[in-house]
């Protein structure tokens, strides 16, 4: 019985996971009066007008909510691995007064919920300047430059912690500085975190709506995920066909992101071994 059962029950587990997605990708091609009445996974009637009719809906086409979120997810990408990489190097590897306690107050602000910065970073950045300007995304990627991160940067900790310090004795005693030994030593063997935080990032900045919300007022400027809402307006008809259609169309690059970097994920941990 435990040959069959066990697949049975992996079966019956990714089966209620995946529902809710075989459902909405159902709901996609369905008409709105079949949407209310039709509670099923297949439609009834194939309405593939949903997507022709939510992508050119607005003034601005949807293609354009695409580029920006590829846009900030990227970039934001770039950001939180070079200066959570250079921040976890230091804290990790580097030895200076007090390092312990900056390592403290680090992990001190993921106690902190963002919805509690929200207000006084909106305030220092408005008074920046950067709220409504001519480049409307600074309050989002200007921290990640500046490895606000915490966890990225106790996660990238963590693991260079793992990696023996005989290798950065080694390339001193080899005349190595330590940014050599950061170029050549650690870098290569940290692969398996920066890929981690690569794909943690991307599929969390490209689903942010909250601050994206905040600091985003022109409707060229908006992302996908504040996109989505347009759809539903209590002054006027709701779109819920189109609006399932471009949710579709949005899970599209977070899954293709996370499939690419999951192989390069599994052959660094297979890869970046230390061998005797």
């Amino acid at each position: 019985m435990r040959t069959w059962i066990r697949p049975t029950a992996l079966v019956l587990i990714v089966v209620v996971v995946l529902y809710p997605l075989f459902w909405m990708v159902g709901t996609a091609f369905k008409s709105p009066e079949e949407i209310v009445s039709n509670i099923g996974l297949l439609p009834e009637h194939f309405t593939p007008s949903n997507f022709s009719s939510g992508w050119s809906k607005f003034d601005v086409g949807f293609g354009r909510f695409f580029l920006n979120s590829a846009m900030v997810a990227g970039l934001t990408v770039i950001g939180n691995v070079v200066s959570c990489l250079l921040a976890a190097y230091a804290l990790g590897r580097l030895r200076f007064r007090l390092r312990g306690m900056w390592f403290a107050v680090m992990i001190g602000t993921l106690l902190l919920p963002g919805h509690v910065l929200i207000i006084p970073q909106y305030i220092l950045f408005r008074s920046l300047g950067w709220v409504g300007g001519e480049w409307p995304y600074l309050p989002l990627l200007v921290p990640h430059f500046l490895a606000t991160e915490a966890f990225f940067v106790f996660l990238m900790v963590q693991f260079m912690r793992g990696i023996p310090r005989e290798l950065d004795e080694a390339a001193t005693i080899d005349g190595a500085s330590p940014y050599r030994i950061f170029q050549h030593v650690i870098l290569p063997l940290s692969r398996p975190a920066l890929v981690t935080t690569a794909i943690f990032s991307f599929i969390w900045t490209w689903n942010d709506f909250f601050r994206q919300l905040v600091y985003l007022s022109d409707l060229k400027d908006y992302t996908v995920p504040v996109a989505l809402t347009l759809f539903i307006d209590s002054t006027s008809e709701t779109a819920v066909g189109p609006m399932f259609a471009m949710s579709l169309l949005s899970l599209i690059p977070v899954f293709l992101f996370f499939v690419a970097f999951q192989r390069m994920l599994v052959e660094g941990i297979n890869t970046s071994g230390l061998k005797g």
